[in-house]
């Protein structure tokens, strides 16, 4: 991930050294005081010319680059689809780079197993003794800066615990990470003194997204730049003016969340803060000629929530059967109601943390891209 560039600020100044400044085409010399082209001495009149066909270069280069935003709510999935682009179109994640992601995992866990025992009081469920006590252990033990073997065995303990399974079940009406079990059944592992994170450890770490971040990749030769951007509310105001001239918008919306509330505003329906986003997206003046690829993610999380609960129950406009394909196809259609314009957009249905599965359906955006940048330059 790094910074923004900032291309055009460079493509002006060189256009300036080279009298091609915007403004300064098809002025007269005369009338100021500076010096024309002409009164130039030779040596730099052939500097500023490579310093504008590098210019020129620099530019026809930045539109070949095909320009994809990663659009959506917090919690949506974005950023491990962020993550899988460095994994599938690599190079994927170093040794060096495994290590960093040594505190965030432990952070996760720490805050996860937090969250948890704070639910107790927030949901008015009774803490049994002998968790409490594990509590207080944990308590003292997740002062320090990493997991630890001793730290582990209180985790499992607390993990394994029967109070701490039934406020688990109870995971829609608090925040917790999607992780979390997945974490937690490996934290043995986890918890060893030479512990380096997995890929998989890499792509299920959850670190909120703040600003606009960048990655660029190739696929079929053809150059990438992949924009993901903060889902939370505050950070959304901050970037949909800044990109108008993208190729396509990647929105990413959660099909699990039917039953949780926004992490900013509890009063908030997840799902229903995403319709709501979509229409914004779909519709914004700044998107009208972007292609809009809808992707409805964590489709792993969906079969797991509808072994528990009915989706009916939650979604009153439906009445068909609790299975994942129809609860889908269901989502798909409150998202694409809110297409005012009838633009295009193309659905797929993901799990982020697969990496095959990510890698299957970017490849099908990418000819999708491809085959309508063809068919607006009138080639297809």
């Amino acid at each position: 991930r790094k910074a923004l560039p900032t291309p055009l600020c460079e493509l002006w100044a060189a256009s300036r050294l080279a009298g091609q400044a915007p403004g300064a085409m098809g002025c007269c010399s005369g009338g100021g005081d500076g010096a024309g082209a002409e009164d130039l001495d030779p040596d730099e009149k052939r500097r500023n010319e490579l310093l504008a066909r590098a210019a020129n270069k620099k530019e026809e280069e930045q539109k070949q680059i095909i320009k994809m935003l990663l659009l959506g709510a917090g919690e949506s999935g974005k950023s491990t689809i962020f993550k899988q682009m460095k994994v599938n179109f690599g190079p994927s994640y170093s040794e060096k780079e495994r290590k960093e992601y040594v505190g965030i995992v432990y952070g996760n866990v720490i805050l996860s197993m937090k969250a948890m025992m704070e639910a107790f009081e927030k949901l008015g469920c009774v803490m049994p003794d002998d968790l409490a006590k594990l509590n207080d252990t944990f308590s003292e033990s997740s002062q320090s800066e990493k997991l630890t073997p001793a730290l582990g065995e209180v985790l499992k303990a607390m993990w394994s615990h029967e109070a701490t399974q039934g406020i688990f079940a109870k995971r829609n009406e608090y925040q917790l990470t999607d992780s979390t079990r997945y974490y937690f059944e490996a934290i043995d592992r986890l918890c060893a003194t030479d512990y380096l994170p997995t890929v998989d450890d890499v792509l299920r770490s959850r670190v909120r997204t703040t600003g606009i971040v960048q990655s660029d990749f190739n696929i079929k030769t053809i150059q990438f730049s992949l924009f993901d951007v903060g889902g939370q509310r505050n950070e959304r105001r901050k970037w949909i003016h800044c990109f108008d001239n993208v190729q396509a918008v990647v929105f990413v919306a959660s099909a699990s969340e039917f039953d949780q509330k926004l992490y900013e505003d509890e009063t908030q329906n997840r799902l229903d803060e995403a319709i709501n986003l979509f229409d914004q997206i779909c519709n914004s003046k700044w998107f009208k000629t972007t292609d809009m690829i809808l992707f409805l993610n964590k489709t792993d999380l969906l079969v797991e929530k509808l072994a528990e609960k009915r989706f009916s129950d939650y979604v009153e406009s439906y009445n068909g059967p609790n299975e994942e394909k129809a609860c889908c196809d269901h989502m798909k259609g409150m998202l694409l109601a809110k297409n005012k314009a009838d633009k295009s957009v193309f659905v797929h249905y993901t799990c982020a943390t697969n990496t095959n599965n990510v890698k299957f359906v970017f490849n099908a955006v990418v000819a999708i891209i491809l085959a309508e940048n063809m068919k607006n330059s009138g080639l297809a």
